[in-house]
C-alpha cells in the first residue's frame, strides 16, 4: 500500500492532507478533504486554494483536483461562487465521537436539523434563477415598476394556470388565480372572507390553526385514518374544511377517492368551501401523481399553493385558485395595492416556469428527496427494524411510529444527541386531545399515536448521514415481549 503526505497552503497556514492507499487519486483527495472538514481542521467558510495551486502542491493533475472540488460542491461539503473561490460550506459543526452531546446542557443548540418544513437552502437554483431574473427584467413592461395589482402580475398568473393544469389537474383561468405571499397569507385572506367555523384534520400545522383563530375562525377536528380525513364528520354548520388531500400532513397518504367525492358532495349540498392545501403536490416517489381535488369542482374548492417546498420559503410567493364568486372579495381583502409579493420576483418566477427551469428543479429535488428517503428507510431497517416508517410515498418528511408512551422520551433523547426533531403529538388538534380525555365513561380514553415527524429534506448532503446516526441513537429499544402467563392449575374434577 502506498501513501504520501503533502501540504497545501490554506489562508496562509499549512494543512496536511493525507492521501492514503492506491487507486483513483480523485477519490483519495475527496476522502482527505471530507475528513479534514469532519475533524474540524477545515472550518466552515475556510477558503481553499485554487485547484491549480493544490494540484501543483500535491503532484496531481489539474483536472483531478477540479473534478474533486466540483463533486464535493455537489455533495454539499464545499461551496463555490464566482469571484470568491471555493470554500468549506457553511454548515453545523461536525459531531465526532469525542464531542457528541451527552447531556441536555451540551445539546442546547441543535447540531442536526430533521425538523420538517423546508428544503436544503444550499440547493436553491441560483444560476437558473438569475438567468430568469435577467430575462424577466429586460422584458418587463413599465407598469411592473408602478403600484402593484392585488391580483398579482398577469404574467405569473398565466404561467401558473398552464403549469397547474398540466401537473396538478387544476381547472382554472388566470383570472381565477390570486397571488399571495404564501399559503399562510392565503389562509388569512380566506378566513376574513369566508368566516367560520371551519373543520380541519385532527393532525395538521398548529400554526395554521392559530392564524385562523387570530382572525376569529375556530376549527374543530376531523378524525384521520389510513384513508385520510374522515369527511363524513362534516356538518351543515361548517363554513369550510381545511384538507391536505394529496399527502395528509403529517401522517401521510392521499385522501381516498370515495372521500374526495364525498367532500365535494358536502360542499355542493351545504354551500361550504373545501380549502385544499397543496403543500407538496409535486413530490411523488412510488406512485402516480394524485390530481388536485379542485379539478372535481372548481366552484366549491380553493387550491392553495406556494414555492416554499419546491424552491424556497424566502421567495414569499404563493397562490390561490378561487371559485369565481370569491375572486373579488379576496382581492378586496388584500387591499387596493399589492403589499406582499415583489413584482420583480413574480416576473422572475413566471419566466422560471415558462422556460422549463421550474420543471427541471422539481425533477432534481424529487430525485434528491427520494434518495434521502431511501437512506432513512435503510438506516432504520439496519439499526431500528422494530420502528415502522410511514408516509414515505410522497413529500419531504416521514413518520416513525413508536411504541405507546415513548414519543416524549424519544424527543428528549434526540435533544441530548444534538438533534432537532418533532413528535407527532405536536401536530394534534387540541380538540382531538380533549375528545380523547373526555371519552365516554364506559370506554377508555384513546391516546394519540406516538411517533416522530422526520424532515429528511433540510440537512446539507454532507450532514445527513450524521443526522441519521443521531436519530437512530435516539429511538427507543425493542419493547420486551410480555411475560408468559403463569400456568393455571388443573380444573377440579
Amino acid at each position: 500500500m502506498n501513501s504520501w503526505v503533502n501540504s497545501a497552503e490554506i489562508l496562509g497556514s499549512d494543512l496536511p492532507l493525507e492521501l492514503s492507499g492506491t487507486g483513483n487519486r480523485r477519490a483519495l483527495l475527496m476522502d482527505a478533504l471530507r475528513e479534514a472538514v469532519r475533524s474540524g481542521r477545515l472550518a466552515p467558510g475556510t477558503r481553499l486554494p485554487p485547484y491549480r495551486s493544490l494540484a501543483a502542491d500535491l503532484g496531481l493533475a489539474r483536472n483531478t483536483v477540479a473534478d474533486a472540488y466540483a463533486e464535493l460542491v455537489a455533495e454539499g461539503w464545499l461551496a463555490a461562487r464566482q469571484g470568491s473561490g471555493t470554500r468549506v460550506a457553511e454548515r453545523a459543526a461536525p459531531v465526532t465521537p469525542a464531542h457528541r452531546p451527552r447531556t441536555p446542557e451540551r445539546a442546547a443548540r441543535p447540531v442536526h436539523d430533521l425538523v420538517q418544513g423546508q428544503p436544503d437552502p444550499s440547493v436553491f437554483p441560483r444560476t437558473a434563477w438569475l438567468a430568469s431574473a435577467r430575462r424577466a427584467l429586460a422584458a418587463a413592461p413599465d407598469d411592473a415598476f408602478g403600484p402593484g395589482d392585488p391580483h398579482g402580475r398577469p404574467e405569473l398568473r398565466r404561467a401558473l394556470a398552464g403549469y397547474l393544469a398540466r401537473v396538478r389537474g387544476v381547472r382554472a383561468s388566470p383570472e381565477r388565480i390570486v397571488l399571495c405571499s404564501g399559503a399562510a397569507h392565503g389562509l388569512r385572506l380566506l378566513a376574513e372572507v369566508v368566516g367560520g367555523p371551519w373543520a380541519a384534520e385532527e393532525y395538521g400545522l398548529p400554526f395554521h390553526r392559530g392564524l385562523l383563530a387570530s382572525h376569529g375562525v375556530g376549527t374543530r377536528p376531523l378524525g384521520v385514518d389510513a384513508d385520510g380525513a374522515r369527511v363524513d364528520g362534516l356538518t351543515r354548520h361548517d363554513r369550510a374544511v381545511l384538507l391536505t388531500p394529496a399527502h395528509q400532513f403529517p401522517t401521510g397518504g392521499p385522501l381516498h377517492p370515495a372521500r374526495r367525492a364525498a367532500v365535494v358532495d358536502w360542499a355542493r349540498a351545504t354551500g361550504g368551501l373545501v380549502v385544499e392545501d397543496d403543500y407538496d403536490g409535486e413530490f411523488r416517489y412510488d406512485r402516480q401523481p394524485v390530481g388536485a381535488v379542485q379539478g372535481l369542482d372548481p366552484e366549491h374548492v380553493v387550491l392553495v399553493g406556494s414555492v416554499s417546498k419546491s424552491l424556497s420559503p424566502a421567495l414569499r410567493i404563493g397562490w390561490m385558485v378561487l371559485p369565481q364568486r370569491l375572486v373579488a372579495p379576496v382581492v378586496a381583502a388584500k387591499g387596493e395595492r399589492e403589499q406582499f409579493s415583489s413584482a420583480t420576483e413574480q416576473l422572475t418566477l413566471a419566466d422560471f416556469i415558462e422556460s422549463g427551469a421550474y420543471d427541471r428543479q422539481v425533477r432534481r429535488m424529487r430525485q434528491r428527496h427520494r434518495r434521502r428517503r431511501d437512506q432513512l428507510v435503510a438506516a432504520l431497517h439496519a439499526r431500528a427494524p422494530h420502528v415502522r416508517v410511514t408516509g414515505i410515498a410522497a413529500g419531504l418528511h416521514a413518520v416513525l411510529e413508536l411504541p405507546p408512551g415513548t414519543e416524549r422520551s424519544a424527543v428528549r433523547a434526540a435533544a441530548w444527541q444534538g438533534l432537532a426533531v418533532e413528535g407527532l403529538g405536536d401536530y394534534l388538534h387540541p380538540g382531538a386531545e380533549n375528545a380523547r380525555l373526555t371519552a365516554r365513561a364506559d370506554a377508555s380514553p384513546v391516546p394519540h399515536r406516538d411517533g416522530l415527524v422526520v424532515g429528511y429534506a433540510t440537512p446539507a448532503e454532507s450532514a445527513y448521514p450524521e443526522a441519521l446516526d443521531a436519530l437512530c441513537r435516539s429511538l427507543p429499544p425493542v419493547s420486551p415481549p410480555p411475560a408468559p402467563a403463569p400456568p393455571q392449575p388443573p380444573a377440579a374434577p
